[in-house]
């Protein structure tokens, strides 16, 4: 039986950290480490940490008869410890006394996995740098890109490609403390019932044996990169939960920028356009498309995620006792398939940002072509107070609305009745009303908000965490002075 990522396309982006091999590689680390752990608490000869580490090497071993295996078991430390104590007893007999003792199968187990999220955050946290990266560019380029914003699907203001693209970034810059949480998991140590019986027995003539057990797992901490939680977690499950909703969250901001480009790319709009790559996008019977794939797996995953996420819940709420009877074995496909899925579109991502394609003449063009409705919200605000009760009674905001309903979809004749409605009022600055103030309301680079200050506030974010100098906001390119 073999796992390659067949129903998951892209998942071998994320091979490396995250497959079978890699989860047998940190068993086999935080075994390893365990007898270094204890050489450097004077338990074990400094040479037998040495040796420790020369017999984990995962290619040594066979990963599928392993798996066969743990069905004795429930999980497969206990098959890899005999295999891992034979090869070790091969070369350095004297050490294999020190494998595992004190531990329990959750402990290493548990401290595999938290290594998986930490190996797994690595590529995650680089392709997502490289991803902000280009959002940034995107965003300081076409800040003056103007387009329709779109809300429930339909026109609704003119905004600029810049902003969304600033919007993209922001939602990736909110994950930071997410990404924080999964560069420092907590190892596992609680030994056979959570009392750290079989560690403190390690000290029997020590005093103080109860704190130097505690010293030793800092020490195993420091040999994996892992930090030292404040409490024995077999039964307390958030370290689990923090890294399935970091990983979860990942895949949902990335899958927000898929739906975008999704929507904006279709050809009825051909506003964006991903970047072509041989064999990427083709279809089996209709050669003459061109598919988005990048963004359809992304929108895979952001899909997928929301119910690994609640395995993860499950498992966490039907925890019992000082060790779990299943629960815990749950979580590990989950948590595994979430790290692989967030790596692997973390580097779709990468790819997508780096060389989106954005047709700012289509953006404009849709922008025209919804008429001057768009600008409704701006034509009421300046000119509804000005106007005096009709002779039917309508107010001024019920002038201007029929105006707007009225020629909706012609900008000539919307601003011919703006004119008429308007005449002889001034702004509150004692401008006339006339033709060229209407002209003015009814350019869309005219109502665009402080989208300047949102991207630049934004940007800045961007340069702080990048270590640039700040830069100075610039005018939209056509927007009236």
């Amino acid at each position: 039986m073999t796992d390659v990522g067949l129903l998951s396309p892209g998942a071998h982006r994320g091979a490396a950290a995250t497959d079978d091999t890699a989860v047998l590689q940190a068993l086999l680390d935080a075994e390893a480490a365990w007898v270094a752990a204890q050489a450097k608490a004077g338990l074990a000869p400094a040479a037998a940490a040495g040796s420790a580490r020369a017999a984990a090497r995962a290619e040594d071993y066979d990963a599928a008869d392993l798996a066969r295996r743990a069905e004795g078991g429930g999980n497969p430390v206990i098959p890899l410890l005999a295999d891992y104590r034979r090869r070790l007893g091969q070369h350095d007999p004297d050490a294999v006394r020190l494998v595992h003792r004190g531990l329990t199968s959750q402990d290493v187990m548990d401290t595999a996995m938290m290594l998986v999220v930490r190996r797994a955050a690595e590529p995650l946290a680089r392709d997502l740098r490289a991803t902000q990266d280009a959002l940034a560019r995107l965003a300081e380029e076409h800040r003056g890109t103007v387009q329709a914003a779109r809300t429930l699907t339909q026109h609704a203001l003119p905004t600029t490609f810049g902003l969304k693209a600033a919007g993209w970034l922001a939602g990736l810059q909110d994950l930071e403390e997410d990404l924080a949480e999964l560069a420092r998991p907590p190892l596992a140590l609680g030994g056979a019932a959570g009392t750290l019986a079989g560690t403190v027995a390690l000290f029997p003539d020590a005093p103080d044996a109860a704190q130097r057990a505690l010293d030793l797992a800092g020490a195993w901490a420091g040999e994996l990169g892992l930090e030292l939680p404040p409490h024995v977690w077999h039964t307390t499950r958030r370290p689990v939960l923090r890294a399935a909703h970091a990983f979860a969250a990942v895949c949902a901001a990335l899958g927000r920028i898929a739906n975008d480009v999704l929507l904006l790319s279709r050809p009825e709009l051909g506003e964006l356009r991903e970047p072509a790559a041989a064999g990427r996008g083709v279809s089996s019977a209709m050669p003459q498309k061109q598919n988005p794939v990048l963004s359809v797996l992304l929108k895979r995953t952001a899909l997928t995620a929301p119910q690994l996420v609640a395995q993860v819940h499950v498992a966490a709420s039907a925890v019992v006792d000082e060790r779990p009877d299943g629960a815990w074995h749950a979580e590990w496909p989950a948590l595994r398939e979430l790290a692989r899925l967030a790596v692997a579109a973390s580097s779709h991502a990468a790819e997508l940002t780096a060389g989106l394609r954005v047709d700012a003449s289509r953006m404009r063009a849709h922008l025209e072509a919804s008429g001057p409705g768009v600008l409704a919200e701006r034509i009421s605000a300046a000119l509804a107070p000005l106007l005096p009760p009709a002779a039917d009674g309508s107010t001024g905001a019920q002038q201007v609305q029929a105006a707007v309903r009225e020629h909706a979809t012609d900008r000539q004749a919307l601003g011919e009745a703006l004119v008429r409605l308007a005449a002889g009022t001034t702004l509150p600055d004692g401008t006339p009303v006339d033709e060229s103030t209407v002209a003015g309301l009814l350019e869309p680079t005219g109502y665009l908000g402080a989208h300047d200050l949102l991207i630049d506030r934004v940007l800045e974010r961007h340069r702080r965490t990048a270590g640039s100098p700040p830069s100075t906001a610039r005018p939209t390119p056509g927007a009236p002075a």
